[in-house]
This record gives C-alpha cells, structure tokens and sequence, in this order.
C-alpha cells in the first residue's frame, strides 16, 4: 500500500453505527443534538479578535453556514470548496476514479476529507493573514500580533475540524447531510428575523427590521414606496416557497415489476429536480468564494476580481455575480438598461452553473443511469415485457435522467436568481435551499417513521 493510500485510510473521522439501520428516535436525538451544539458554538467569540473585516459578508456567511468572529468563521466553505474541485477534476476526466466500485468510492470520500482538511488551515490562515479576521490593531509589528495570529488560526482550524465531525455525524447518525441542515438552520435564523423582528432597523429607526411589521409601520405612517417594498419581499419569498415545493413534490414514475412474481409491480420514482439542492449549493459557495477573495485582493492592492464600495461590489467580475434589487430599483423608478443587462448575466450565470454542477454530480455521486440500473435490478426488479437485463433497464432511465438532471438545475438556478432579483426577504439561493433542505428532511423523517411503525414496508422497499 502506497504512504498516499495510507493516509486516506486513516484520516480522523466519526466511527459509523454498527446497526445497519437506526431508529427514528435515534436519528432525531443526533440530529437535534448536531443542531443545538452548531448554534452554541456560532456565539463563541474567537479570542484575540480585533478587526471583523468579514462581518460585512451577510450573505458569504448565510451561504457558507457560518458565523464569522465566532468559532465556525469558516463554517462549511472547507468542505463545499473540496468538493466543487474534486467535482471538477472527476468531471473533466483529469481525476479518473471508478465511482461504480467500493474501493472508488472509498478513495473519493477519502480525498474529499483530506482536502477539506488542507482547505480548512488554508483558509484559516487567509483570513488572518490577510485581515479579514485580525488581532487588535494596537499590536501590529510586534510578536505578540504574530502570536495572536497564530491563536486566532488555530481557533478557526478547531472551529472547522468540528464541523467537519459534525457533518459526519449527521450523515452517519442522523436526518439528511450536515452541511444542508446548517445552511437550513443560518437562512432560517436569519428569514425569522427579517420578516417577524420588531427591533428597529440600523438604517432607519423609525421602522422595525422585520418586513411584516414594517409593511404595518408604513401604511400606518402613509408611506406607500416602503410599503411597497416590503410588500414585495413578502411575496417574493412566499412565491419562491410556493414554486420549490410544487417543483420538489414533481416526479416522474417508472413502471416496474418483480422479476419472480408475476402480476406484481411498483413505480421508481425519479424527482424532477433530480439533484436536489447539490447544484444551487455549489453555485453559491463558488459566488460566496469569489466576492470574499475579491474583497481580499482588494485590500491587497490587487483588485483582479474587482472593486467593492462600502459593502457593494462596484468593478469587475466581483459585480456581474451580484444581484442588483431589480424590482426594488422599479418600484422606486430607478430603473435604467445597464441594470437590466445586469440582471441577465446574474441569471446566465446561475442557470450554467447549476446546468454544469448538476451534470457533474450525476457523475459523481452514483446518479447515474448505470448506477440507478444497478440498484433497481438489485431490487427484483425489471422493465416489465423486456428481458431481466441491465442494459435494457440503463437505456430506458437515460430517456428520463438526463433531461431531468438539466431542467431540474434549470428551475433551481430560475428560482434562486429571480428571488435575488425581486429583493426577497433573504437572498434566494438561500431560501431555495431552505425549502429543498427541509422538504427532503420532511421525506427522510416521514419514511423513518414509516419504517419503524410498520417494519416489514422496509424490506418491501428494500430500506
């Protein structure tokens, strides 16, 4: 065995169950447990914290599901990063890995692990280094600024490990994956406090932060262009919730039948967003990514990626990728072409990247119609009047998984885009994510709990 396999071998990690299956009010208390424990570390401060250059970052850290100055500053961007490249690198074929075998499997996960470790010290080191969070600015120059730089590090590398473990766990022990339910858990903190919270607002105290005490607030003190704005948030974000869940319930169903019985058959079903919230996710970490390494570069001296002003990105690509408060600019009358075209390429963008990221988790992630053939056949179960082969099978799910996998990134890059763009509560990729998120974890649960009411549906199901 070559020191490289050793290494992915034995990288630390959370131990799985030994019991193949666990019950519902096991998974429910790990779940709770990860959550309750990810909110009390988020009000850790980072001891030796002088300048929180990071804090303007609202969205960076909604997406990334992390609470910067706090212990999880670097929140899931370690783990999302790793994955984007190893997605990249599999998909264009430079990282050949047989993902239809355990032993490919087993490297990939093991890579994926090793570089979220190398990306949570790297970028550990380059919030501090380059002073998104720095010590106290009193002390630069001396050792104890080199010391305090180094304390800081090794608080975010701790921060980060944990939610690392955190995110195992939940895979192992819980309810859905550790880096949807923290993202889940940041949009909604922050959706309850936008539309319920009745402290008033930093930009103008005569109105309360939350959009539906304020939209009150403003009619009351006849002030319809603020009622109107905070009208709009409002439907923006339950036309959005309404549109992700009519889409999340959408499947199309394969007829089957059992190979040894006759007469007997059941429907695969197949989501039409196929790939869930994987793709939107990736799309918003590598946006988060790029506005915090433009804002990075720029207080470097070296805007390559653009310019911000104040906290708005002003040059560059930094601002193609942000998206300007399209319906918020109408309703003022502020409105002009440049804006316009500005809000298409904000679109284009999110409906390839999710097109692309899409197409590239299928690959990666055992969605695949050989992968998908493998497991129905495992099942006993075949296309009913063809012969019990998986070639036969592989050709009738690549009719229906391929233009799934590209319309379902469609209408989640759709949706998230057009939530920007009509000045929803929180940002759009984050509400979209919230809905799939809890939606999926609303179908996890729902079937746990069927399996443990009624345990023979786990072996029908093959569960």
């Amino acid at each position: 065995m070559s020191f490289f396999k050793y290494i992915l071998n034995n990288l630390p990690g959370v131990a799985k169950p030994k019991e193949k299956k666990l019950s519902f009010k096991e998974k429910l208390k790990w779940t709770l447990l990860i959550l309750g424990i990810f909110f009390v570390l988020g009000l850790i401060p980072l001891f030796g914290l002088g300048a929180n250059a990071l804090q303007r970052f609202e969205y960076l850290s909604i997406i990334l599901g992390a609470k910067f100055g706090s212990l999880i500053s670097l929140g899931i961007g370690p783990i999302v990063t790793a994955s984007i490249i190893l997605q990249l690198l599999s998909g264009s074929g430079i990282l050949k890995l047989d993902m239809h075998t355990p032993e490919g499997k087993k490297t990939f996960q093991g890579l994926q692990k090793l570089l979220a470790i190398f990306f949570i010290i790297f970028e550990a080191a380059i919030y501090v280094f380059m002073g998104g969070l720095a010590p106290d600015p009193q002390f630069a120059g001396t050792f104890l600024y080199f010391q305090l730089q180094l304390i800081l590090i090794f608080q975010l590398f701790l921060g980060g490990m944990l939610i690392l473990f955190m995110d195992e766990v939940i895979n192992h022990w819980g309810f859905g994956s550790g880096v949807s339910l923290f993202i889940a858990a940041g949009v909604s903190e922050q959706l309850f406090i936008r539309a319920f919270s009745w402290l008033p607002s930093p930009t103008n105290p005569g109105i309360a932060t939350g959009a539906i005490p304020a939209l009150f607030q403003s009619l009351s003190a006849g002030d319809p262009l603020t009622a109107g704005l905070m009208l709009a948030g409002i439907l923006a974000t339950v036309l959005v919730f309404a549109i992700a869940v009519f889409g999340q319930a959408m499947k199309v169903e394969i007829p089957l039948s059992f190979g040894r019985i006759r007469g007997y058959g059941v429907r695969w079903p197949l989501n039409f967003i196929y790939t869930s919230n994987i793709p939107v996710i990736l799309v918003a970490a590598l946006m988060a990514n790029i506005q915090l390494w433009a804002r990075l570069l720029q207080n470097w001296g070296r805007p390559i990626l653009g310019t911000f002003v104040g906290n708005t990105p002003a040059t560059g690509l930094v601002s193609w990728i942000y998206s300007p408060d399209l319906v918020g600019k109408i309703i003022k009358g502020s409105l002009t072409l440049p804006d316009v075209w500005h809000s298409l390429a904000y679109m284009g963008f999110m409906l390839a990247g999710a097109v692309v990221f899409s197409i590239f988790w299928v690959q990666t992630a055992g969605m695949d119609a050989k992968s998908q053939a493998k497991n129905i056949m495992a099942s006993g179960l075949q296309v009913p009047g063809f012969r019990r082969d998986e070639r036969v099978l592989q050709r009738l799910l690549n009719r229906y998984i391929w233009p799934l996998t590209i319309m379902g990134a469609l209408l989640v890059g759709f949706l998230a885009s057009i939530a920007d763009l009509s000045g929803a509560l929180a940002r759009g990729t984050g509400i979209l994510l919230t809905v799939m998120i809890i939606y999926r974890l609303y179908e996890e649960i729902a079937k746990q709990h069927m399996y443990d009411m009624y345990p023979m549906m786990r072996k029908f199901m093959g569960g």
